[in-house]
């Protein structure tokens, strides 16, 4: 029997059923909604409908990390059983957990010096980080050992993509990541912006594209030329989005008619309450297996 645990963040946004029938407990961030705190659980305390149209009407949600010190409550149980921890965190370049995390980990093993626990940077949100989490549960059910998973894992992290765009430049223009006039003259022209999550894990704007039907056709031709074997890909594929499912309805449609040797349908979910928080609605997101982000 394998007697270490494997863990994520909940902004790994994977349905929440997911997590129970494959036992990955995870740990919730939160996020500050018109004066109240929530946990950032999936759905469970606030539906992703209210949590959307409650942005649509105007509110402007803030978001908090997970801190050392609810990663030590979170972590210690699990020692106290004798089980070894393999937490996989959310991206470094967009939060402070990963650092928060490893020092929690510094504490805890001083605490239990027996034991074993491995903190990765995904490097990776939303369901790219979920994606993740998956391929190591995968590897974990199938009998490999911590070291095995931790190990493939940190060689894989970089070959999981991240691609998304935004029909929605609202709330991009209200929490100030772009400016009044750029989201006036962006919204005029039907632009599209297109985005990934790089090496590092950050953010990065690649292209302005014009129309929703363009910028389907693109994020799709981003699999074909980034995936494993091209239109051969016969991965998992993952879309998540933020109260726009008939647009991720529609690009899943598109890659599930160019790449028929998929490994099972598109998985489609929400956006999580975290990163909702920071995209607003109308963000769709493409995650597969591919090349090395460099």
């Amino acid at each position: 029997m394998l007697n270490y645990v494997l863990t994520c963040c909940s902004t790994a946004d994977m349905p929440y059923d997911y997590f129970s029938k494959k036992d990955i407990p995870f740990v919730s961030f939160h996020y500050i909604l018109d004066g109240k705190e929530y946990p950032d659980d999936l759905g469970q305390t606030m539906s992703f409908e209210e949590f959307y149209s409650r942005i649509a009407a105007g509110a402007m949600p803030t978001t908090s990390q997970v801190n050392v010190g609810q990663y030590i409550d979170f972590f210690e149980p699990f020692l106290k059983e004798k089980k070894d921890i393999l937490h996989i965190s959310f991206s470094s370049g967009l939060s402070g957990s990963y650092n928060s995390a490893t020092i929690a980990r510094e504490e805890l093993l001083s605490k239990y010096p027996d034991r074993k626990i491995f903190i990765v940077d995904s490097l990776g949100a939303s369901l790219g980080y979920g994606l993740l989490v998956d391929m190591a549960a995968d590897m974990r059910d199938n009998g490999a050992n911590i070291e095995e998973v931790y190990t493939f894992i940190e060689e894989k992290k970089l070959n999981i993509h991240h691609w998304f765009f935004s029909t929605d430049l609202t709330h991009y223009k209200r929490g100030g990541r772009i400016s009044a006039t750029s989201a006036t003259v962006g919204s005029l022209l039907n632009i599209c912006p297109l985005l990934n999550v790089n090496h590092e894990g950050k953010l990065t704007p690649c292209k302005k594209i014009r129309g929703k039907k363009r910028v389907m056709e693109e994020i799709v031709h981003m699999m074909e030329s980034h995936g494993e074997a091209g239109v051969n890909y016969s991965g998992k594929c993952f879309i998540s989005n933020s109260a726009c499912y008939e647009d991720a309805r529609k690009v899943a449609d598109l890659i599930e008619k160019k790449f028929t040797l998929l490994n099972g349908p598109v998985m489609i979910n929400s956006i999580g309450t975290v990163i909702g928080s920071h995209t607003g609605p109308g963000t769709v997101a493409l995650f597969f297996l591919g090349d090395k982000r460099e």
